[in-house]
């Protein structure tokens, strides 16, 4: 009767152990309060309510209620709100959604006196995400990028750097996301309202490329080197011009080094050394950035005594 009381629940099959289908391709939209955290223990309730009712008041003005009604797994997070919807919509939620948000958050905190004021980073992405209906709905890499995206330090960054009063929301899109709602045109944004950055978290493995967008900016946008260029080495100094050597000094004077460098005259910029069985100080790449001290000939009396 009560035969399956204390069994564990059934596992699926591994990753790559046999072919799946792929769960249904989701447009997923976090979003996240601003200095949350350091704000009084009594705001934190407040705000975790009011987050998503200012997301649903500017779906509402963006012509977008059915995209709140049929939302797909719809949690919070604390300081934030996290929901999946249909991915055809995402041009309407980058262009008009966005912009509609700035103005919601902008009336909101001009009528809520001796409330600080709430601004927000959204991060908006694309991917297959499946839908159980349950508490354990809607978790995947997609979901994990998701967030990953928005703690990333170029979005961070540019609420920190914008004045407080007049933007109230900064954007970050996946690049999947850009590509396939920005890029094809069918976003009413050009593509020049967003900036091109890499996003990378304090403390994760994270690295992605990404595309910030702020509909009211008033300060500069975050740019960092784009995700797909790599840093490249610096060019080698030339060598400084062989030193003229009178005939005398060519007759008496032998020079040799053979695990390291001799100077002979002046010397400009730095010098490679690698030395495999020295013994003293082991160098390795540029003499100059790892050997204090004297790095020249040290001559104590006359150079060329008895060479007269």
């Amino acid at each position: 009767m009560h035969e399956h009381i204390g069994e564990l629940p059934r596992g699926t099959a591994g990753s790559y152990s046999r072919s799946r289908p792929l769960p249904p391709y989701r447009g997923i939209l976090a979003v996240d309060a601003k200095d949350f955290t350091g704000r009084p223990a009594i705001e934190h309730e407040v705000i975790s309510r009011v987050v998503p009712e200012l997301l649903r008041t500017a779906l509402i003005r963006a012509e977008l209620g059915e995209l709140w009604n049929d939302r797909k797994f719809p949690a919070s997070t604390g300081d934030g709100y996290v929901l999946g919807f249909d991915p055809s919509l995402m041009p309407f939620v980058v262009h008009p959604l966005l912009l509609t948000l700035q103005d919601v958050l902008t009336d909101h905190n001009i009528l809520s006196h001796g409330v600080a004021p709430i601004r927000l980073r959204v991060s908006l992405h694309i991917g297959p995400l499946p839908d159980t209906g349950d508490e354990f709905s809607g978790n995947g890499t997609a979901r994990n990028d998701t967030h990953r995206l928005l703690d990333s330090r170029p979005v961070k960054a540019v609420l920190a750097s914008h004045k407080a009063n007049i933007t109230h929301v900064a954007a970050i899109l996946s690049d999947r996301c850009f590509q396939e709602a920005v890029a094809s045109g069918y976003t009413g944004r050009h593509p020049d309202h967003f900036v091109e950055v890499a996003a990378t978290v304090d403390g994760k493995p994270f690295f992605q490329r990404a595309w910030i967008y702020v509909p009211q900016p008033s300060g500069p946008l975050h740019e960092e080197v784009p995700a797909g260029d790599v840093a490249q080495e610096p060019p080698l100094e030339k060598a400084a011009p062989p030193v003229e050597v009178s005939e005398r000094e060519s007759r008496h004077v032998r020079n040799s080094a053979p695990n390291g460098n001799i100077n002979t005259g002046t010397v400009h910029g730095g010098q490679s050394v690698s030395n495999s069985h020295v013994a003293g100080d082991h160098v390795t790449g540029n003499k100059a950035g790892h050997v204090r001290g004297f790095q020249g000939d040290q001559v104590r009396g006359d150079k060329y005594q008895g060479q007269q």
